[in-house]
């Protein structure tokens, strides 16, 4: 290469570092001058390499390129990387991609409000330019590897791909999984002393199971070298100054951060706070500890945007320095409110009415780039800040993500925003313009996506979360947490939620795990009030307005219902048998709120519409019937009289919904106009279906209700007409709606009145009461934003009045927590271990459910801290040969098998026999050290079920008083070396009823205890108390026994009494013993179990070592067995919060250890956890179990099923309704589902096996659900619609709903087929495919085509 010359006439060199190509200069031996007489330097540097020659330039090329040194510079922190001098480009034999440059020149993103002083002349801001690292410009993605990425093919830049790693999450800077991906002997430096110490080298890289044998290492020749030279005076200062000045690096660098932030700080605000201190000198001044934003705020001039942020912004770092590890804040302040089109000038988009604070509180963040969580009321405007994302998304060419739980949600949200934005929709069967900045898509495709990896989630900005209080459910909650641990950290997210009492809660817990402070904001207060009334009786009580109970309104409601129920009984003499019954009559009876009563009634409604009702035998059925739909006619002539229309009526049944639809035969609600206006959207909209399609019942029967203004809206129905109900409803041409709760959650369709059928409801499991966040998501639906003032809420009442707790929990109680519903699946943790960089550790570690745990870490962790500084005192053995250890295990192993064969001694008949009154016994003692000596006062009998005991406290009474026989509490007392023996007190200060004496009484007690337990006392110079306790607190029974007399103890107490019972007790204990001896388990309580027995064997056998052994009969041997005690409790709370602090002390640690176990039983994952071919297919199942999908394709099930009769089987991986019609199956199909069932068993033993928390009957009876597989198997035969509805009692809607996710099952298990390289399953799955997806079924939705 050639030399570039540099001033100092030194030559440089230019080689390359690494394969990105970037330069590196090297000196080399100065060149002479080309004119030496021109100019001469003043001195001539030495050569800085010595001559070469040929010898030595033979000695650098083998010392360089053929020995194996390890180069220090080149292992160094500074150069991580290898580097080679040759030139690289030039010796590659094929065309390479110029690598990318480390660092670009970028415009520095500010925010709007602070860009008034930098503008330019024409008005536009003018950015200024920044250099930027590129990993920091790329930042956000960043790679769960270590290594960058690139981008995959244009196929999988959407949905992802299973050769993807997924991106890092973000909040997982601290995780140690990337510590310990590197294997061990290349962190502790084993390896480098293997390559110089030369030998045999290590050929199996981890996690594989062959290597290549490339021979033994050659060892290095090394020495070390040491120098003599003397160095000079001022080299030595030099050297002594640095070392005395020399800090640690790290030291160096955190005080060079924090100088640099400081004066950044310092200079954004100099500026600002030199207008402040001219412009308003008078202010007051707000101590730093105690300032808060809206203090700061008030004290703002309003012209001035910048200052009024800059304060904000002051004030947002003060609360953070003050809240230390809150993530969640509380947003907003007045100043926000008042000034914020000041703070945000130019708005992504603007709307056209005047936003609510939450709105403008939101908005700012949103400018901000900070999360937020608005909490607000149905109908409040939430979707304002949704929209808004999107709007910032378009403007700062990124794309935003809307996610839902439910896919009308997504489809009525693509059709609302379509207008206005570029947007595209994802669902499981629609893909619609994936391209676009704006992606609208459910829950579960997002998660599909992060854990594939998709390169769509390097452009997203924002991620919006709606309805967030759907994390509660059961089934699917688990995908929101799933989802909110995986994005990656550069992703900002906007959770919009009901009102829920844990809101801070829940967002500290995302602040947490994604740590990123969250702006909390909302309102509570509803844009249109409610008011709930009963109706009852043809009339309506008001009974709460707002949030105020009114107890009047349910008086009257309870006075009508007396009137008429004495009404009822005065005149049913006069009634005839078989007449019709009054209003709900038949559900009088029904008060025991039985889920079997309501089954009953559910049953006999279906009955009596299939019969005609003519006949005597039915007429009261058919009377029941009238009355029915007598009272609906009445409420809603009552509501439309008032203007109360339309009404929503939510009915807990699909059935009653489509029952009491029906009843209304009479009503018609439109008018002549309307009434075409139906006629033509129903004909436009079930235009496209084909031939019988047109004519189904279910279509005919809607139509016919909706133009007469009634409409339907349950899971039962098609999708085109559940569709055709919404928007005609939104359209306001029906009056009266029959839905079911889902309407409330799916459809943003507020109506005037929301009316509850009933306040109970089936929840899959049994009848409950609903709960009080379920009661205000559907009564939200009352009230239309700039239509109504007032929204109304009526509870339907029929046989009797609620009581008025359930009114108030339901309408003015607190909403339902927002809880965890996180557990492991076996998706999760393959798609986790697919990456050796993220753990499953930390998902769990992440969850909600560990909220609390993991938010607690540090102080446990400072505890742990303080508990290993702590010294114990060392045990000092005076024989100069500790034992002590030894003796303590010994003794500890003794007491454990004592009290072990004690519990189960008391328990037997032979203990009991020598319980009777007068036994000396020994008792547990739950405060003091040692056990306490007691004596049986008197044994259990029908009246008192415990023992009665005497027992004689540790503690000394003092010397100068005596408590009096009343006395009920234990006395304070002073602990002396007083001798046992008799306490007389002076005679001045004996009760009138003591004497010295008595003698026994001879009245026969009658066995009442006169005294109150716990009785306490002082006699003969110890403390005593009678207690009642169960045989199982006994600790032994001692050989002796005395004399007590139960009637002076126990029914007319005396002192004395307890003085001489006190007194022979005392007398009991022997010398140098605390007890009396004890019977003999064996011998004396015939002690016959066999493990028993070998534990008392085992105690004797400690006994006799602990009497040999040195430490026994020591007289230190009692404060060194405390001494040891204290060491040993010591140890146990370390090992405690260590444990506490693994992660083995994780709630759901146990489950995961036992599914590992399952997954590598089954040859998912091997032995080293790396995922396997069959758990690469497993990861692809979403649709249906994973380990039954997965099973069935590896033991070839389909492959003697023709594709009709294969997705007729898979349909019962995705059917999800319990009690069906049996289906009529062929011998071929019958014998597939047989092999399937048998599958599933299997699974659910093996599971149980491993300790997995699954019943296999249970476990194949909630995945496999073979109620459609005749419909499905006629339906891909080329069944007509109408046809295969006739084969089940199944929904139509449930039917389409299967057959959609049928379509999905086929698609991944032909991906699963193109990883197995299974051809004939890839094409079977294609055919089944394409012989289900026809007419009705895969009707494009209304929403996304438009009508």
């Amino acid at each position: 290469m050639d030399r570039i010359t540099a001033a100092n006439e030194v030559a440089f060199r230019i080689g390359f570092s690494g394969h990105s190509g970037h330069l590196r200069l090297e000196p080399l031996p100065p060149v002479e001058s080309s004119n030496p007489l021109r100019s001469l330097p003043d001195f001539i540097l030495p050569p800085a390499f010595p001559a070469e020659t040929s010898e030595s330039l033979k000695d650098i090329l083998e010392e360089k390129y053929l020995l194996p040194e390890l180069d220090p510079h080149e292992f160094s922190v500074e150069n991580s990387g290898r580097q080679w001098v040759f030139d690289w480009f030039d010796s590659a034999k094929v065309h390479l991609e110029p690598s990318a440059p480390r660092s670009v020149v970028a415009p520095s993103w500010e925010l709007p409000f602070r860009r008034s002083k930098k503008t330019g002349s024409t008005g536009l801001w003018d950015p200024s330019s920044v250099q930027i690292d590129v990993t920091e410009l790329i930042g956000g993605p960043q790679d769960s590897g270590t290594l960058g990425r690139m981008p995959g093919p244009a196929k999988d830049f959407v949905r992802g791909s299973m050769n993807n790693r997924p991106f890092r999450p973000g909040g997982l800077d601290d995780s140690q999984a990337l510590e310990r991906a590197l294997p061990e002997g290349a962190c502790n430096g084993e390896w480098v002393r293997e390559v110089i110490n030369g030998g045999v080298a290590q050929a199996v890289p981890p996690s594989f199971k062959k290597g290549l044998e490339l021979g033994c290492l050659k060892e290095f020749p090394y020495h070390w070298k040491y120098t003599n030279e003397q160095l000079s005076a001022a080299q030595i200062a030099t050297e002594e100054n640095l070392n005395r000045y020399s800090v640690q690096f790290d030291d160096l660098f955190k005080k060079a951060w924090e100088e640099n932030v400081i004066e950044e700080s310092r200079s954004d605000e100099s500026s600002e706070t030199r207008v402040e201190t001219k412009e308003s000198d008078a202010i007051d001044t707000v101590p730093e500890a105690e300032t808060r934003e809206s203090d700061v705020i008030d004290a703002i001039p309003v012209a001035e945007g910048e200052e009024t942020e800059a304060k904000l912004s002051g004030a947002s770092n003060d609360g953070r320095q003050k809240e230390g590890e809150v993530w969640a804040l509380v947003g907003g302040s007045e100043e926000i409110v008042n000034h914020f089109y000041e703070l945000v000038p130019d708005m992504a988009i603007s709307f056209p009415f005047e936003l609510d604070r939450f709105q403008k509180e939101a908005i700012y963040y949103l400018e901000k780039g900070d999360s937020v969580f608005v909490a607000a009321h149905t109908s409040a405007g939430k979707t304002v800040v949704a929209e808004y994302a999107f709007a910032l998304a378009s403007k700062h060419c990124t794309r935003a993500v809307y996610t839902a739980p439910i896919k009308t949600i997504s489809n009525q949200k693509y059709r609302d925003l379509c207008g206005k934005f570029d947007v595209g929709l994802l669902t499981g069967d629609v893909s619609i313009k994936p391209e676009a900045s704006c992606l609208i898509m459910t829950t579960e495709i997002l998660r599909s996506m992060l854990y594939k990896g998709a390169d769509i989630i390097r452009d997203i900005e924002w991620v919006i979360f709606d309805e967030v209080h759907y994390v509660n459910d059961v089934e699917r909650g688990v995908v929101w947490e799933e989802v909110i641990i995986m994005l990656p950290r550069h992703v900002n997210i906007v959770l919009l939620s009901a009102t829920v009492p844990n809101t801070m809660e829940f967002a500290d817990w995302i602040g947490r795990t994604k740590q990123k402070k969250i702006r909390v904001t909302g309102t509570i207060k509803r844009p249109v009030p409610l008011e709930h009334c009963l109706f009852y009786s043809g009339e309506l009580y008001k009974i709460c307005e707002g949030d105020a109970f009114l107890p009047q309104g349910l008086r009257a409601a309870k006075d009508a219902y007396k009137r008429k129920s004495s009404s009822i009984v005065g005149g049913k003499s006069g009634t005839k048998l078989g007449a019709p019954t009054s209003v709900g009559a038949t559900q009088v009876r029904q008060h025991d709120n039985s889920g079997r009563d309501k089954i009953q009634k559910h049953f006999k409604h279906q009955v009596v519409d299939n019969l005609s009702g003519t006949s005597g035998g039915h007429q009261n059925s058919w009377g029941s019937r009238r009355s029915e739909s007598s009272l609906w006619l009445l409420l809603i002539n009552k509501l439309s009289k008032k203007s109360l229309l339309p009404v929503v009526i939510f009915c807990f049944s699909k059935n009653r919904c489509d029952k009491s639809a029906d009843n209304m035969t009479g009503m018609d609600l439109t008018s002549n106009s309307e009434k075409s206006g139906i006629r033509v959207f129903c004909d436009k909209a079930f235009s496209r279906l084909k031939g019988s399609d047109k004519n189904l019942p279910q279509v005919v029967r809607v139509q016919n209700l909706l133009r007469r203004g009634i409409g339907v809206h349950h899971a039962g129905l098609l999708p085109i007409v559940k569709e055709v109900v919404e928007m005609l409803f939104c359209r306001g041409v029906i009056k009266v709606l029959f839905s079911t709760e889902t309407f409330a959650m799916g459809v943003n369709a507020p109506a005037r009145t929301v009316v509850f059928d009933a306040l109970r409801k089936f929840d899959g499991k049994e009848f409950r009461k609903l709960l009080p966040g379920e009661y205000i998501q559907m009564a939200g639906r009352a009230g239309r934003r700039g239509l109504d003032k007032i929204g109304t809420v009526i509870v339907m009442c029929r046989d009797e009045i609620p009581e008025e707790s359930d009114l108030k929990h339901v309408m003015v109680g607190k909403p339902t927590r927002l809880e965890s519903q996180f557990r492991l699946t076996y998706t999760m943790i393959l798609h986790l271990l697919r990456v050796e960089q993220l753990k499953v550790e930390d998902m769990l570690k992440r969850s909600f459910a560990e909220f609390h745990a993991q938010k607690n870490l540090p102080e446990k962790e400072r505890l742990l801290l303080q508990k290993l500084r702590q010294t114990t005192k060392s045990i000092e053995c005076i024989k100069g040969e500790p034992a002590i250890e030894e003796y303590y295990a010994m003794a500890s192993e003794a007491e454990s098998h004592r009290e072990h064969i004690a519990q189960a001694t008391m328990q037997s008949h032979s203990a009991l026999q020598f319980l009777s009154p007068g036994r000396v016994v020994v008792v547990k003692s739950q405060s003091a050290e040692d056990h306490l000596l007691g004596v049986v006062l008197k044994t259990p009998s029908a009246t008192n079920k415990q023992y009665i005991v005497l027992v004689l406290v540790t503690d000394f009474a003092s010397s100068t008083h005596t408590p009096s026989v009343s006395s009920n509490k234990l006395q304070e007392k002073e602990s002396g070396n007083f001798q046992q023996g008799y306490f007389i007190a002076p005679k001045g200060k004996r009760g009138m009823d003591e004497e010295y004496f008595s003698s026994i009484s001879s009245r026969k007690g009658s066995g009442v205890i006169n005294i109150k337990l716990p009785y306490c006392g002082s006699a003969a110079g110890m403390s005593y108390e009678v207690i009642a306790m169960e045989n199982k607190d006994f600790m032994s029974i001692c050989d002796c026994k005395i004399k007590i007399d139960q009637v002076r103890l126990l029914e007319d107490p005396s002192q004395i009494a307890y003085s001489k019972t006190v007194q022979q007790l005392l007398e009991q204990k022997p010398r140098g013993s605390k007890y009396p001896p004890a019977l003999d388990a064996v011998k004396d309580l015939k002690l016959k179990d066999m493990d028993l027995v070998e534990r008392y064997h085992a105690c004797n056998r400690l006994l006799q070592r602990m009497a040999e052994n040195k430490c026994h009969g020591c007289i230190k041997l009692k404060e060194n067995m405390m001494l040891m005690k204290e060491q040993k409790r010591h140890k146990e709370e370390v090992n405690a919060l260590q444990y506490q602090m693994s992660d083995e002390a994780l709630q759901q640690m146990p489950d995961f250890q036992g599914r590992i176990d399952v997954l590598k039983e089954i040859s998912c994952i091997d032995s080293d956890l790396v995922v396997q071919l069959k758990g690469r297919v497993a990861c692809e199942m979403n649709s249906g179990e994973e380990l039954i999908c997965t099973e069935c394709l590896f033991e070839n099930q389909l492959d003697d099923l023709e594709p009709e009769e294969a997705v007729a089987i898979m349909s019962a991986l995705v059917f999800q309704q319990n009690k069906t019609s049996e289906p009529s199956l062929t011998p071929k199909l019958a014998n597939a589902k047989q092999r399937l069932y048998d599958t599933a068993i299997r699974l659910g033993k093996l599971q149980e096996q491993f300790k997995v928390a699954i019943d296999p009957q249970e476990y194949a009876r909630d995945n496999l659900k073979f109620g459609l597989v005749e419909v499905v198997y006629e339906w891909a035969k080329g069944t007509p619609f109408a046809d295969i509805c006739e084969l089940t009692d199944v929904p139509e809607g449930l039917i389409v709903r299967t057959i959609v996710r049928l379509d999905e099952t086929c698609r991944e298990f032909k991906n699963a087929a193109s990883i197995m390289g299974n051809s004939a399953l890839h094409k079977k799955m294609e055919a089944a495919s394409n012989a289900i997806k026809r007419d009705i079924v895969f009707a494009a939705s209304l929403y996304v085509t438009g009508v």
